[in-house]
């Protein structure tokens, strides 16, 4: 596939212009073609195609440093990367392309049927509750407590491999309303290393990125501070009128002492509906 070019407006004031090139995980040379990469998207998928060299893309960011940002299945692979290289389980693995391995990081949950394929997933817009509120990815949807994104898939982190993980660096900063149900990882030491269990592309729209992706970017180019900081005065200073990723949105702000409540209830945030806080 070509690559591409855009040119993306960051809310720290400038523009960059971004290079994108697609890479094919079954590519033997995509080792090689990541070597001069300054971000990395592993999106979501079905089956076992190509999932070695997910793990590799997983491994290399987290290794080098590089922005990362893994998506549904994506979010997946980098927690079983993160199992084989630093738990040292070697067959870590998800039950979807390994039922009987011994170390299932992966697993199905059970929303549906493993036999009956239709209408088993687990889909439309669910909660996702913030754990920590000064993780790069609650900073970065506004400071808000909760976002509402959409899901789309049969397999999640196995909750009982999740104390294991986060004792050897992993912070799940994102859980459903049971905290069963691991929704964001990030890897605190990390420039930037964030999976999600939802889709942030079914709401992300063109000049109203989702805030994920204009995360992923800014740390590609060396602005996440800037964005991030701009996020930080935006949770104490809201606007009187944001723009939704659904259209336009006039949210009324009201002063009571130290802290700024908005008309839905949330304090010093903004609820941006998945696409963090667009002006």
């Amino acid at each position: 596939m070509l690559p591409s070019i855009g040119l993306l407006n960051l809310c720290s004031g400038g523009f960059v212009l971004a290079y994108f090139r697609f890479i094919f995980s079954i590519d033997p040379l995509n080792s090689f073609l990541m070597q001069g990469a300054d971000g990395i998207l592993v999106p979501g998928g079905f089956g076992d195609r190509g999932v070695q060299g997910k793990i590799l893309a997983a491994k290399h960011a987290r290794e080098k440093d590089v922005p990362f940002l893994g998506i549904c299945l994506g979010m997946q692979i980098a927690v079983i990367e993160f199992a084989r290289s630093v738990l040292g389980l070697q067959d870590a693995n998800s039950t979807e392309f390994d039922p009987e391995t011994k170390n299932p990081c992966v697993i199905f949950m059970p929303e549906g049927s493993k036999t009956h394929m239709g209408g088993t997933m687990r889909l439309g817009s669910r909660r996702t509750y913030f754990e920590f509120a000064d993780c790069k990815s609650a900073k970065l949807y506004g400071g808000v407590s909760f976002v509402d994104e959409r899901h789309r898939h049969r397999y999640e982190v196995n909750p009982n491999m999740t104390s294991q993980l986060e004792d050897a660096g992993l912070s799940f900063v994102g859980k459903d309303e049971t905290g069963h149900r691991m929704e964001i990882v990030e890897l605190p030491d990390h420039p930037y290393f964030i999976g999600v269990q939802f889709h942030p592309e079914f709401k992300s729209r063109p000049g109203k990125p989702s805030a994920l992706f204009l995360g992923l970017i800014a740390a590609a180019c060396g602005q996440l501070e800037a964005v991030l900081q701009h996020y930080d005065h935006v949770s104490l200073v809201v606007p009187k009128k944001i723009v939704m990723s659904n259209g336009q949105s006039t949210i009324k702000a009201h002063q009571n002492g130290n802290a700024t409540k908005l008309s839905n209830g949330l304090v010093n945030g903004v609820y941006s509906n998945g696409n963090g806080v667009h002006f």
